[in-house]
């Protein structure tokens, strides 16, 4: 049985109650996987076009008046609109978080202060309040005020140094990397916080910027410069995959594709594979010296022979390798249709969405939600109703 919408009072989080302030996709990106275990998630966001997400559109795909993206990321959540510089709507927004055990914002350092919603005014409004923000460089020191956009933190992180071969520039990853894991960082924290308070009834703070994020997912890379020589370590000339490790690691041209190798012993594979010039490097402290040439040797070979032929040689050894899918191919695969990783979103206005699902399991269940995001100001009419009814729980 799937887990959607209609069982959403089984789920860990069914009864808190979330405040999404925040824009685009770190802050989105947390509240959306709270949603998903349950939370009932409120986007509180400006009478006047909302969030700015509403109108990034990736290849052109809309959804109704508002983007594709905001809708796979906004999911399952409500919106209420209100003018934070306006005395009543301020007001509001301050009863909301009174009753609330959550908020998520992603303003530029002193943007929540000026406003009133600063971590210790909000405190004693509701000490039980967990208070999570993201920033992009942190609160304080040289970057405070810069930008927190995701290819300038993968720029100035150090990441873009990591991926393409020595001869190119830096390759930035090809997703919004540092926002989504900053997310998810900040709901590790929130999840965390929630069950200090059950324990204590007490409230706080976690905080975490898109840099410390992105740096923290090279901790395995940066733990061996920072014990280093000091210097940036060189990419591979060929096949790049990784910084600090040997052949054969890499992705290989092959007659009729590529094959991803991982770390494997050159003499075994030389063997599996019949590459001969792989034999001469029996010695392991070779396999990083030599990379480069041992790279091109084998990349030479692996070019002869389609992708299946290397498989059907080095799965059933247990060399650890994979064929490189593109989304055509991924998709198509009973192996993808195995985890049911889609699922359809549904807006009253607009019809049907594709796009994917929650990625955890709980209690065996996958985790769907089919109600697509909302329209600005749609449960502005119910939320204000229960402020007056004095209802703090979910209604979902």
């Amino acid at each position: 049985m799937t887990v959607a919408h209609a069982s959403q009072q089984e789920l860990p989080l069914a009864g808190v109650l979330v405040l999404d302030f925040s824009q685009f996709l770190a802050g989105p990106s947390c509240c959306l996987r709270l949603a998903d275990l349950g939370a009932e998630v409120i986007k509180v966001e400006r009478p006047q076009g909302g969030d700015l997400a509403r109108g990034l559109q990736l290849a052109d795909q809309a959804f109704g008046a508002d983007s594709a993206l905001f809708h796979t990321i906004n999911r399952n959540k409500k919106s209420f609109t209100a003018d934070l510089k306006s005395p009543g709507d301020l007001e509001r927004v301050k009863a909301l978080i009174a009753r609330a055990d959550v908020m998520v914002h992603n303003f530029r350092p002193g943007v929540m202060d000026r406003l009133g919603l600063d971590f210790d005014t909000v405190a004693r409004l509701n000490p039980r309040l967990i208070y999570a923000a993201i920033t992009g460089y942190g609160a304080r020191g040289p970057w405070r005020e810069k930008p927190g956009q995701d290819l300038l933190v993968q720029a100035m992180s150090g990441l873009a140094w990591l991926s393409g071969d020595a001869g190119q520039g830096p390759v930035p990853v090809g997703l919004s990397l540092a926002d989504l894991m900053a997310g998810a960082q900040l709901c590790q924290g929130v999840l965390a916080l929630l069950v200090r308070r059950g324990r204590t009834g007490r409230g706080g703070r976690v905080d975490v910027s898109l840099i410390e994020s992105a740096i923290d997912m090279q901790f395995e890379q940066l733990t061996a410069f920072l014990n280093g020589d000091g210097r940036q370590p060189a990419r591979d000339a060929v096949n790049n995959a990784s910084v600090y490790l040997g052949a054969p690691y890499g992705i290989y041209r092959t007659a009729d594709g590529y094959l991803a190798l991982a770390m494997a012993p050159l003499g075994r594979l030389a063997e599996l594979t019949g590459c001969k010039p792989l034999e001469a490097y029996t010695d392991p402290a070779t396999w990083f010296k030599d990379r480069a040439r041992i790279k091109a040797l084998l990349a030479e070979h692996l070019a002869k022979q389609p992708t299946a032929h290397w498989l059907a040689l080095l799965e059933p050894a247990d060399i650890w390798c994979a064929p490189v899918l593109d989304w055509p191919r991924l998709v198509s695969h009973a192996g993808f249709a195995a985890l049911e990783l889609t699922q359809e979103i549904e807006s009253p206005q607009h019809g049907l969405m594709r796009t994917t699902r929650c990625p955890l399991r709980v209690d065996g269940e996958v985790l769907k939600s089919p109600r697509g995001a909302p329209s600005l100001g749609a449960d502005n009419e119910q939320i204000l109703r229960r402020l007056e009814e004095g209802s703090p729980g979910s209604s979902t």
